[in-house]
C-alpha cells in the first residue's frame, strides 16, 4: 500500500513534446564532444597507420631505413614478418617489419 502511492508522487507529470527537446538538447554538447575527438584524434591515428603499414608493406632489398631504436641500416633480406638489416659491413640484424620507423632516400648511408 505504501509503495503505490511512493510511486504515484515520484512520477512526473507527462509535459508533452518540450521533455523530449530537452532530453535532445542535454545530449548535445555529449554528441558534439565525441565528433570532435573524432576529427581531432582519432581519425589522424587512423590515417597515420594506414600509411605505416603501405611504407611497411612496400620495404625492398637495398632500401635504407631507421629503426625505432634509432639504428641506420640498409635492408639485406626480407621475409614474411621479419627483415634483416646490414647496420656496417659483416654486422647484420635481424628485426620486425614494424620496427622499421622511416625510410630514407637513396644514397643518404655513406
Amino acid at each position: 500500500m505504501f509503495i503505490s502511492s511512493a510511486f504515484a508522487q515520484a512520477a512526473p507529470a507527462p509535459a508533452g513534446g518540450g521533455d523530449m527537446m530537452s532530453s535532445l538538447a542535454s545530449m548535445l554538447p555529449l554528441l558534439l564532444m565525441f565528433v570532435v575527438l573524432y576529427f581531432v584524434m582519432i581519425r589522424p591515428q587512423m590515417k597515420k597507420q594506414k600509411e605505416h603499414r603501405a611504407m611497411i608493406e612496400a620495404l625492398a632489398k637495398g632500401d635504407e631505413v631507421v629503426t625505432a631504436g634509432g639504428l641506420l641500416g640498409r635492408v639485406s633480406r626480407i621475409d614474411d614478418a621479419f627483415i634483416a638489416v646490414e647496420l656496417s659491413a659483416g654486422v647484420e640484424v635481424q628485426m620486425q617489419r614494424a620496427s622499421v620507423v622511416q625510410v630514407l632516400p637513396k644514397g643518404t648511408m655513406k
